[in-house]
């Protein structure tokens, strides 16, 4: 089968289309012909830097659609040809992928497989960011750091059926403004200077939460704009930044409280949690009509033209590779 391997870290030319042998299912586990695979920052810095990655050589990919290709011994509840999504440690960049099968989730009727591909990591981390972790009350207000971004632009739309009464956005280019705003955002600020334009906005009084994917300088003024009682969660670090961090005294003067998410890790430590997270987006996006904005779609073997994209800053919404794109 063809696949996309990293056998060194650098720069997107060291992701090779290869040819390497089909995996078979294990017992407990599925093997998926794939349609799309979702591409995603974490694979960007797996590429390069090793993010998350455990040795050489690896095929990357976290998020996949599909189809079921085969079943181990064991497994129920799927038959061969079910359409599905599932999320994976690694191995998304190819024609088959072998997952636990507690990792992959059969699709509702009216979700087609190019939209599901978003679904195991952008839309269970919107989920989790808005209700479990970040905790969010009807008529609070929220700020989201890359607002125009995969997962920034289903916050928008979560916090809003949420309830909350004010969305407001920061991202890098004013074209990326007028597109995060069509995704639930009341406001959105573009570059440096996001703070005071924020303060302004909400008469000095701050957000009730702030969801953090950049870190470093991007973090610690988030942090500055929460208002009493406010809520900041981490979920990324873009930036690059070394660790970050708020003493107990900075938190108990307006009693903030800092909180953390990452998708990879509930995956790698708590699978029965990401299932009921993915359930739950499931069905945010069954009832509710949420748009999953795919803005770029490129065939397997231009994975390197995808991760360029993804680095230039200048992409919005959420890219895809074609695989089989049944």
């Amino acid at each position: 089968m063809r696949a996309v391997v990293v056998s060194e870290l650098g720069a997107p030319e060291v992701l090779r289309l290869l040819d390497i042998p089909e995996p078979l299912p294990e017992a407990g586990e599925v093997t998926i012909d794939v349609a799309y695979a979702g591409v995603n920052f974490a694979e960007v810095k797996a590429r390069s830097v090793g993010y998350r990655v455990t040795g050489l050589p690896f095929v990357p990919g976290v998020e996949v659609s599909g189809r079921i290709r085969a079943v181990g011994a064991g497994v129920t509840g799927f038959q061969v040809g079910r359409r599905v999504a599932a999320f994976l440690d690694r191995g998304g960049y190819a024609e088959v992928v072998r997952v636990s099968a507690d990792r992959a989730f059969a699709l509702p009727d009216e979700l087609e497989l190019r939209a599901a591909a978003t679904l195991t990591a952008v839309l269970p981390t919107a989920y989790a960011l808005i209700h479990p972790v970040g905790r969010l009350l009807p008529q609070e207000s929220v700020l989201v750091q890359g607002a125009a971004g995969g997962v920034g632009t289903v916050l928008g739309q979560v916090a809003r059926l949420a309830g909350a009464a004010k969305v407001y956005g920061v991202v890098s280019h004013p074209d990326k403004a007028a597109y995060a705003k069509e995704f639930g955002y009341d406001e959105v600020f573009v570059g440096d200077g996001w703070d005071q334009r924020l303060a302004a906005a909400t008469g000095g009084r701050g957000v009730d939460l702030a969801l953090d994917s950049v870190g470093g300088d991007t973090w610690q003024r988030s942090l500055d704009s929460l208002a009493r009682y406010g809520r900041l969660v981490s979920f990324g670090n873009a930036g690059g930044a070394p660790a970050w961090g708020a003493g107990v005294a900075e938190l108990q003067e307006r009693a903030l409280s800092v909180a953390s998410f990452s998708i990879l890790s509930t995956a790698a430590l708590a699978p029965d949690r990401l299932r009921e997270l993915t359930a739950a987006a499931f069905e945010l996006a069954a009832t509710w009509d949420i748009q999953l904005p795919v803005t770029a779609e490129f065939p397997l073997e231009r994975a390197a033209d995808a991760h360029r994209l993804i680095e230039s800053r200048s992409s919005t919404g959420k890219l895809l590779l074609r695989v089989s794109g049944d």
